[in-house]
């Protein structure tokens, strides 16, 4: 445990900090999790509906450096190439 005034705010400040970027971490895979099913379950309208929210939300996350902004746009890219896939189809 830290004795120095500065570290014990340091050590609240990283704890607030992490528990934002996991909030934002767990919110992003239920979104993506619900773009999954709706692909799964063959309905492009809702699948359309959750992609734009997954990529609205990836970028925020990215801006906000809660996740890297090149992890950020290859999900996008990766969710969009299966959407349009399955659109295709």
């Amino acid at each position: 445990m830290a004795n120095i005034k500065s570290a014990k705010k340091r050590i609240r400040v990283i704890d607030k900090k992490t528990a934002r970027n996991r909030r934002i971490k767990s919110h992003l895979k239920g979104i993506l999790k619900s773009f999954e099913m709706a692909l799964a379950a063959g309905d492009l309208d809702l699948a359309k509906e959750k992609l734009a929210l997954a990529e609205r939300r990836l970028m925020q996350a990215a801006s906000k450096g809660t996740i890297h902004k090149n992890t950020a746009a290859r999900k996008v890219s990766r969710i969009n190439k299966r959407f349009n896939k399955a659109k295709a189809l």
